[in-house]
């Protein structure tokens, strides 16, 4: 690439295929074609406002592209659905799930490993990223199963009696997957964390989004409970609180608004020795999943309940009940804890990752329904390629703010 020549000489060269090219400070980035000016100023080049696991990740993919990012969250960072879910990264049964869902499932597949093994090695918590494979015991679909693992380089295998033996289940084409792992999500969102504070990534915690000053096409600043921040490029990942976001602060765009809604889901975990549950088990609609120190999580409802987390003693009962009835070793083992999360749903499950159509420098990562575990690597990645203007490691379409989700 020919470089260009810049209004200053105290700033950097930003390509956006390859990072910074030339000098040494934190950046802020004027876009320029495939060319990025970057001055010096006390500007975050990236703003990202929500704290959970979408947020961190892009957060992440950011600071290694070079660029300055302050992070925002309303409460604590990761303490929403990122800390409820169960953490299986793998969709339920991926063949029945919209294309664009494992499109950003089987590329985040690929990143999984080197990100735990960083996170474990550069930090002090381990997220727990457990390759320990999925039994799923009930596929009346198998043909279909068959065909999706065999298209997408899925190792897979009929489950073995050795396999099925422990549980209390009328099979019908069990499958074994051995590579499916498993991360605990409060590990990993608490990793990441340390991760972003060693490099260098601000983050603000305890601090809401009150107004969003807007200069035709451009967002020029946001005031926030902790005073009002200039902003370069601003992106909106705040879960299942999103429609709520867009609605508040920009709904005088002629774009239609995403349609994202919360989703409430109930988990309990059980109390169980080390190794009494190998591997993850999907029964149904329900499933299992055992933690490396012996604790199993028992999962989950699908609940509309706009935005009330409240747990209920019957679902208490009916988690408890399926778990046991599943898998008798937790007869004697105590539920220690109940929870419900609130997912940010979609009517189809599909997360939008975008550009603003009108507002330059406001972007959107978020709708990822059960799946932002799963998906958030390379949701993170496709975010970052857009802004970015790289080519995009997933086809960006299906996540536009104007298709179908």
């Amino acid at each position: 690439m020919t470089l260009r020549s810049t209004p200053a000489t105290n700033g950097l060269l930003f390509d956006a295929q390859q990072g910074i090219i030339a000098g040494h400070h934190s950046p802020r980035i004027a876009h320029s074609s495939d060319l990025f000016y970057v001055d010096m100023t006390q500007t975050s080049d990236i703003t990202i406002i929500g704290g959970g696991i979408i947020g961190l990740l892009t957060a992440r993919e950011f600071n290694k592209a070079g660029a300055s990012v302050t992070l925002i969250e309303k409460n604590q960072i990761g303490q929403e659905s990122s800390w409820a879910g169960g953490g299986i990264l793998l969709p339920l049964y991926p063949w029945h799930q919209p294309d664009p869902i494992n499109r950003l499932v089987l590329q985040s597949l690929k990143l999984y490993p080197s990100l735990a093994a960083e996170l474990k090695a550069e930090t002090p918590v381990d997220p727990e990223w457990n390759p320990c494979g999925l039994l799923i015991t009930k596929n009346p679909d198998i043909t279909l199963a068959d065909n999706w693992c065999k298209a997408n380089n899925l190792p897979y295998s009929p489950a073995s009696h050795t396999l099925l033996a422990p549980f209390e289940t009328q099979p019908l084409n069990p499958l074994w997957l051995p590579g499916i792992a498993n991360a605990r999500n409060p590990r990993l969102v608490k990793s990441l964390k340390a991760d972003l504070l060693n490099k260098g990534v601000q983050l603000i915690e305890q601090t809401a989004l009150k107004s969003v000053a807007i200069n035709g096409q451009t967002i020029a600043s946001i005031e926030t409970t902790a005073g009002k921040r200039a902003v370069n490029q601003l992106i909106i990942a705040t879960g299942a609180w999103t429609g709520d976001v867009f609605e508040q602060f920009f709904s005088g765009q002629n774009t239609s608004q995403p349609k994202i809604f919360p989703v409430k889901g109930q988990m309990l975990v059980f109390d169980a020795p080390p190794q009494c549950l190998p591997y993850i088990v999907l029964d149904g609609d329900q499933y299992l999943i055992p933690r490396l120190d012996g604790k199993i999580l028992a999962g989950s409802t699908v609940e509309h309940d706009d935005y009330n987390k409240a747990t209920s003693p019957e679902v208490n009962a009916q988690l408890r009940e399926f778990a046991i009835r599943l898998f008798p070793k937790l007869k004697n083992c105590p539920v220690i804890h109940h929870w419900a999360g609130l997912r940010p749903g979609t009517e189809h499950g599909i997360p939008y990752i975008d550009r603003h159509p009108e507002l330059t420098n406001l972007s959107i990562n978020a709708g990822h329904f059960r799946y932002g575990l799963v998906m958030g690597p390379a949701s993170a990645q496709l975010m970052v390629d857009l802004i970015l203007e790289r080519a995009p490691s997933v086809s960006p379409e299906p996540y536009r703010m104007g298709a179908e989700h």
